[in-house]
C-alpha cells in the first residue's frame, strides 16, 4: 500500500505542525467572537452555533454563508488575525517531506492568505509544489467529494497512487472512496476505528520517519 506513491497530499493545520500549537485555539476563539458579534449572541450560544456549523458543513464559515449570507473575506481575515509566536519550523520534518519522491501538495480548508502565511513561517513554501486551498474549492470545504474532485482535476492526481495525511478523520472518507491511501495523524489518532483510515500515527513526523526516512 505504501509502494508506488507519486502524489503526497497534506492537510495544513494540526498536520504540518503539532496539535499542541496554540494557533488553531486562537483562531477558534476568534471564530466564536465573530459569530457572537455578527449574530448578536452571547458567548455560549455563539460557541455552540460555531461548533454545530463545523460539524454540519465542514467549516464554520460554510454554515455562516449558507444560513446568514456572511461575507467570507471578512470572516477569514478576522479569524486568522492571530500571532504565530509558538509556531516554529521543524527542520527534521521539513527534510522528511523534501525527500519524498513525486508531487507534494497541501490540501486545506484554510484560505490562500492563511495557508501561505503558515507555510512561509514554517519554511515549507519552497518544499511543496502547490497549495489547494478553500478559494480553489469555491469555498466548499472538505469532506465534500466535489472539493476532492476539483483538487484531483486541477493537479492531475491519480488517486490510486496518492496518499493523504489528515488530522480530521471524516476528511479521509472521500479520499479512501476515491482510492487514496489514508493516514490519520494526531495525539488521538490511535483511538479512531474508522474503516476508511489505513494508517494512524501520533504525528506526521513520526509516520514519515518510520516509513519514509530521509537519506
Amino acid at each position: 500500500m505504501l509502494n508506488r506513491l507519486d502524489y503526497w497530499l497534506f492537510d495544513l493545520d494540526h498536520t504540518l505542525y503539532p496539535y499542541e500549537a496554540e494557533i488553531m485555539h486562537l483562531v477558534s476563539e476568534r471564530m466564536t467572537v465573530f459569530v457572537q458579534d455578527f449574530l448578536s449572541l452571547d458567548y455560549a450560544e455563539a460557541r455552540n452555533l460555531q461548533k454545530a456549523y463545523l460539524a454540519d458543513h465542514g467549516t464554520t464559515l460554510r454554515g455562516l454563508m449558507i444560513n446568514h449570507d456572511v461575507d467570507p473575506r471578512a470572516f477569514m481575515d478576522f479569524v486568522h488575525d492571530v500571532p504565530l509566536g509558538d509556531l516554529e519550523p521543524d527542520h527534521e520534518l521539513n527534510a522528511l517531506i523534501m525527500a519524498l519522491p513525486g508531487q507534494k501538495l497541501v490540501f486545506t480548508n484554510a484560505d490562500h492568505k492563511h495557508s501561505h502565511r503558515i507555510l512561509d513561517h514554517l519554511l515549507l513554501s519552497e518544499i511543496f509544489d502547490d497549495v489547494f486551498h478553500l478559494e480553489h474549492a469555491d469555498l466548499i470545504p472538505k469532506p465534500d467529494i466535489r472539493t476532492f474532485e476539483l483538487m484531483i482535476s486541477k493537479h492531475t492526481v491519480e488517486p490510486g497512487r496518492a496518499i493523504f495525511f489528515e488530522d480530521t478523520a471524516r476528511n479521509l472518507k472521500p479520499a479512501k472512496s476515491l482510492g487514496m491511501t489514508t493516514v490519520l495523524v494526531g495525539p488521538h489518532a490511535e483511538d479512531d476505528q474508522s474503516d476508511f483510515v489505513d494508517f494512524r500515527s501520533p504525528s506526521l513526523k513520526a509516520f514519515l520517519a518510520d516509513n519514509f526516512p530521509s537519506p
